[in-house]
């Protein structure tokens, strides 16, 4: 009976069993980038405009007009209900990758690189929270979305690099990290508040680009790291 247990839920590198959920907490970094893109794609289209700082933004148009704009007007419950929840899908994601990474490299960028892909989750969250209307709390949370991935895709490259079966992945985030930059570059290059609120522009492109570009690398993390956890790698080998 012993060892039939212990083939259903293999011990972790600490030597403890795997509880049964570990398996799928990776996959909250896939469900919160599609929920998220879902939100913004959906909203977007059915929003009639938005009032920031006494003004009013109309049409509402996914090429001169940030997402966050969706957190005001009638799309704003629902925008930001989709922040949030997005930054905590992605949250448990990411600790579920951390959890499913094999022992091995240097232990200071396994914890930098655990903290720093942390940061961006957390911003989505603040986003929710303190919307256009709150421009300084608000403009945190975007930068600990859309700039930390810079750093985060770097450090946490450089560490999975040295992994077992991450090698290549983490070769993978080492060229994200420069194309993470050169797109928030872009993206801050683009954005005049002035143009916004006349409804010109195209910084709303530039945004996107970046969104899905740091959530598609977090989504590919999570099914990586759901396919590489001890019960998901036992389940296969059964079929």
């Amino acid at each position: 009976m012993t060892t039939i247990q212990t083939l259903k839920h293999p011990p972790s590198s600490t030597g403890r069993a795997n509880p049964p959920w570990l398996r799928w907490l990776p996959l909250g970094a896939v469900a919160g980038p599609v929920l998220f893109t879902a939100g913004w794609v959906i909203l977007g289209a059915v929003s009639p405009g938005y009032t920031v700082a006494g003004t009013w933004i109309s049409p509402y148009s996914a090429v001169t007009q940030p997402i966050s704009g969706l957190g005001l007007g009638v799309t704003g419950p629902y925008m930001n209900s989709v922040f949030i929840l997005s930054g905590v899908l992605l949250l448990a994601g990411v600790i579920g990758v951390v959890l499913a990474l094999p022992p091995g490299g240097r232990r200071v960028t396994r914890i930098a690189s655990s903290i720093l892909l942390a940061l961006s989750p957390v911003g989505l969250v603040i986003i929710g929270l303190f919307t256009l209307d709150s421009p300084a709390m608000h403009l945190l949370g975007a930068m600990l979305i859309l700039a930390t991935p810079v750093i985060s895709f770097l450090i946490t490259g450089l560490h999975m690099r040295g992994l077992t079966g991450w090698h290549r992945f983490g070769h993978g985030l080492l060229v994200a990290a420069p194309l993470t930059l050169v797109l928030f570059v872009l993206y801050t290059g683009s954005f005049d508040q002035s143009a916004v609120a006349a409804g010109r522009g195209v910084a709303g492109l530039p945004q996107r680009l970046l969104f899905v570009d740091i959530l598609t690398w977090f989504a590919a993390m999570g099914w990586l790291a759901y396919g590489r956890t001890p019960s998901s790698m036992q389940a296969s080998r059964k079929h």
